[in-house]
């Protein structure tokens, strides 16, 4: 177990400058697997048990799209739904993630001066994202400092090659900025009633 898997979730990588610029980048990274959840998912139907093998094989996860209504793409809220499942992923039993990593790569039309307290929406970007921080801390993962490019409409192309250089050196060496403590939640014991 070893290396990164990239989940890119942008329903039109095909056409889009930044998220395909920064997976052309993860590609040439030793020791990361890019998997472009659109593509490679068919009528939207995701395999839970295809892709906890894919999670199992890694030690680093990042969950790479672009911001979508202050949130994820669909299909990675659906895909975080099927895969991250009670028993595996937490609750009793599930310790598949413990002490991996997890991280973002988040791009956004808006410009990074919106998202401070005094900007357009009065929230960082940070604070916007939480609902992963948060995903790494039930499941008992490290949490890496998120990946982000604002302003993507007026990115030219040579910011663009810089942000592409700079994500490849995040997927590689980039430290978590929370540290899992490993120890069980007391409440993971506990048995649940069964529907």
């Amino acid at each position: 177990m070893t290396g990164t898997l990239v989940i890119v979730a942008h329903p039109d990588l095909a056409h889009s400058r930044i998220n395909a610029a920064w997976a052309a980048a993860a590609r040439g990274c030793e020791g990361c697997t890019v998997h472009d959840l659109y593509a490679e998912t068919p009528g939207g139907r995701i395999d839970g048990a295809r892709e906890r093998a894919r999670i199992d094989a890694h030690d680093r996860i990042v969950l790479q799209f672009p911001l979508t209504w202050y949130s994820c793409p669909p299909l990675l809220s659906e895909w975080m739904g099927a895969v991250l499942q009670r028993g595996w992923a937490y609750g009793p039993g599930g310790r598949a993630l413990r002490l991996k990593t997890l991280g973002i790569a988040v791009s956004t039309g808006s410009n990074g001066a919106d998202y401070s307290p005094d900007g357009r929406y009065g929230h960082t970007l940070d604070a916007v994202t939480l609902p992963f921080e948060l995903l790494a801390i039930h499941t008992g993962m490290h949490y890496l400092p998120a990946f982000t490019l604002t302003g993507v409409r007026d990115c030219d192309d040579a910011a663009l090659a810089q942000s592409a250089a700079r994500y490849a050196r995040h997927l590689c060496h980039a430290a978590p900025r929370r540290i899992a403590s490993g120890a069980d939640d007391a409440r993971a014991k506990t048995r649940y009633p069964t529907a």
